[in-house]
């Protein structure tokens, strides 16, 4: 009589399991988990996607080169190169945008240096959205691409948005957000990181890193995530840091502002005296809003 009922239950599990999924009862997917995760910003409004071989697109991007006032004749940190606005520092080729860090003697400014590089700025700035760039970091002990924002603001000679009338602060309180970094120093390690007028310099505390396979000869996606609320950090869909201040002020939450892409390759005063040259390749850089 035992195992009678037992069976009679199952059949009636069964049954109601059935019956279930022809009306409908609670059978609904779960929402997938990009939607989830990048909390509805799944409209691209602005990319560049480097399909033209070439000169980098003037109507998208800004090359810096102008060198600091108070650095001496140097980018700050006594860094080695010259930004330079030649095509051969920043061209696309093969679908690629191809940053170019190289040894060569070249003057400019005054100043002769032994290196060159380039520094981009983009004439797109935005604010709250979901940024991607798939790219492959640059290799060499001493190399430091990096891959940024900054706020419009910025009280920076030579800097596009500067140079538009726009700059009325001084870094940090003008607020940064790195991407992505790559010191060649630490090969393989990539970080993220907010500066602002509460976490900068050496006291930069909102850092988070991870170590990836092959930075500098694969391709990952970088993503950000920025909100009214907070910002994220990943690579390749695992995250490595959030920013959400408990409070928020003009020191810890200057991002309430519209921001723009950077992207460059500096040469540390440790530079491997045996580099000749290597490149950050970016297969696209993408909005989502």
């Amino acid at each position: 009589m035992k195992k009678t009922k037992t069976h009679i239950r199952i059949l009636s599990a069964l049954i109601i399991i059935g019956i279930s999924g022809f009306i409908g009862l609670n059978l609904k997917q779960p929402e997938t988990s990009k939607e989830l995760t990048f909390s509805g910003f799944d409209t691209l409004v602005w990319s560049d996607e480097f399909n033209s071989d070439g000169p980098i697109d003037p109507d998208k991007w800004f090359m810096q080169t102008q060198l600091p006032e108070s650095g001496n004749g140097s980018w700050w940190g006594g860094l080695l190169q010259h930004y330079t606005d030649k095509q051969d520092n920043a061209f696309v080729k093969d679908g690629y945008l191809n940053l170019v860090a190289k040894k060569e003697p070249y003057e400019d400014q005054g100043v002769l240096k032994q290196y060159t590089s380039a520094r981009l700025n983009s004439k797109y700035a935005f604010t709250y959205g979901r940024v991607e760039v798939r790219a492959k970091m640059p290799e060499g002990y001493g190399t430091w691409p990096a891959i940024w924002m900054l706020n419009t603001n910025i009280d920076e000679d030579g800097a596009y948005w500067d140079n538009e009338g726009y700059g009325t602060t001084v870094w940090p309180y003008c607020g940064e957000i790195d991407i992505v970094e790559h010191w060649g120093k630490n090969q393989d390690v990539v970080s993220s990181a907010l500066h602002n007028g509460s976490s900068y310099g050496d006291q930069t505390k909102n850092v988070g890193e991870q170590k990836i396979i092959g930075a500098s000869s694969e391709f990952h996606v970088y993503s950000f995530v920025w909100t009214e609320d907070k910002m994220t950090f990943s690579v390749d869909g695992k995250q490595h840091l959030e920013y959400s201040p408990s409070e928020k002020n003009k020191n810890t939450w200057p991002y309430d502002d519209k921001y723009y892409f950077l992207m460059n390759i500096a040469l540390e005063p440790n530079l491997d005296p045996d580099f000749v040259g290597s490149s950050m390749l970016v297969d696209y850089i993408r909005v989502y809003k």
